[in-house]
């Protein structure tokens, strides 16, 4: 069984797969995709090719555990994107996650252009491993 993670933003949205034991996440990629009906046709695409039978939306709590209006935005995606794909979706707390990406990056010397194109997908694999990680 593979899971699939989303980081999902505004203008990108960082996908990760794991594998099929389900205990590493690694990176799939980044879609540039602001159009949202547009978007989950792309993730119901790469959910499908890849035999997907769960999707992890990462959900941008505040620090103090509560859910603002971004987090209620990536619910209601997530719901979107579960009826469309008829995948169960459940969500992920990414508090964090971008900043943490941004530190593996530097910490891989990857700056510029080349940190904007992948910091997404990274913060989907992080996303993934720690769901992966708690439901072991």
């Amino acid at each position: 069984m593979k899971i699939m993670a989303v980081d999902y933003g505004d203008a990108r949205t960082g996908v990760a797969l794991s594998d099929i034991g389900m205990s590493l996440a690694s990176p799939y990629g980044v879609i540039n995709e602001k159009y949202v009906p547009k978007l989950i046709e792309k993730l119901c695409a790469v959910a499908k090719s890849e035999g997907v039978s769960k999707i992890v939306v990462g959900l941008p709590k505040n620090m103090d555990g509560s859910l603002g209006f971004r987090a209620q935005a990536c619910t209601e995606f997530g719901k979107t994107l579960a009826e469309r794909s008829g995948v169960a979706v459940e969500f992920e707390d990414e508090r964090l996650t971008t900043v943490m990406a941004h530190g593996i990056l530097s910490a891989n010397s990857v700056y510029g252009k080349k940190r904007k194109e992948k910091v997404d997908a990274v913060s989907a694999v992080m996303i993934l491993q720690s769901y992966l990680d708690k439901n072991k």
